[in-house]
């Protein structure tokens, strides 16, 4: 059996982020929970392309993604999107940003210096609360297991009613909001219709070759307007 090896790790107010390799896939973990894996990458790549399925080849789309992991969603939104829409990418920890320029530069770490790519070091709760009405045609989230505060407990606001009239906020009126799921979460989705929001949960694989679906992608749009 070939071993495990950890590359690099990192120590944040949450806790121990680690970047494992076995047998040439990758893995993140949080202490000893596995965040994500590399080859069960289906949902993350789902989320993405969901992200900008409503954008043309040709309109210039903004889209903030909160969460670069091992960069699937992000692909997942390059891969389908027009090359005049850009990416905000929001990525809390600034080792996990490191280690997609370094270590993960072979799996999607070179998506980084896309011209479309505009990578921060930030909390994309902030980033939401600062922004302009009407900025962003596409909110993507992806930094906890859910719509739980996993990774930081600072995350409980983004989830909460406030959470998601700032989001709605930054939205534009036929913007959309895709929030990766590990579960249902019916308080979850009650917070997004009270906020006006149409709300579908999608199931989804853990990858492609899956026969059922592991997880969900909540969709929220205004009511006004179809998916």
């Amino acid at each position: 059996m070939k071993p495990r090896i950890q590359l690099a790790e990192s120590i944040f107010k949450g806790g121990q982020l680690t970047l494992v390799e076995h047998d040439g896939s990758h893995t993140i973990c949080l202490g000893n929970k596995e965040l994500m894996h590399s080859r069960a990458n289906a949902s993350e790549s789902l989320l993405g392309s969901m992200g900008v399925s409503q954008l043309g080849q040709e309109i210039a789309g903004k889209v903030l993604i909160g969460g670069l992991g091992l960069g699937f969603t992000l692909k997942g939104a390059l891969d389908s999107a027009g090359l005049k829409t850009t990416f905000v990418v929001a990525e809390l920890i600034s080792e996990v940003i490191e280690w997609n320029r370094t270590h993960l530069k072979h799996l999607n770490g070179s998506l980084l210096d896309d011209p479309r790519v505009d990578v921060r070091t930030a909390d994309v709760t902030r980033l939401i609360r600062e922004a302009a009405p009407n900025t962003y045609d596409a909110i993507l989230l992806d930094v906890d297991n859910g719509p739980v505060a996993m990774v930081s407990e600072a995350n409980l606001s983004l989830y909460s009613n406030k959470g998601i009239l700032s989001i709605c906020n930054a939205l534009k009126s036929n913007g959309r909001l895709l929030v990766w799921s590990a579960g249902p979460d019916e308080g979850f989705e009650r917070r997004l219709a009270k906020a006006g929001l149409q709300v579908e949960a999608v199931p989804a694989k853990a990858h492609e070759g899956a026969k059922a679906a592991s997880y969900l992608i909540y969709l929220a749009y205004f009511a006004e307007n179809s998916t």
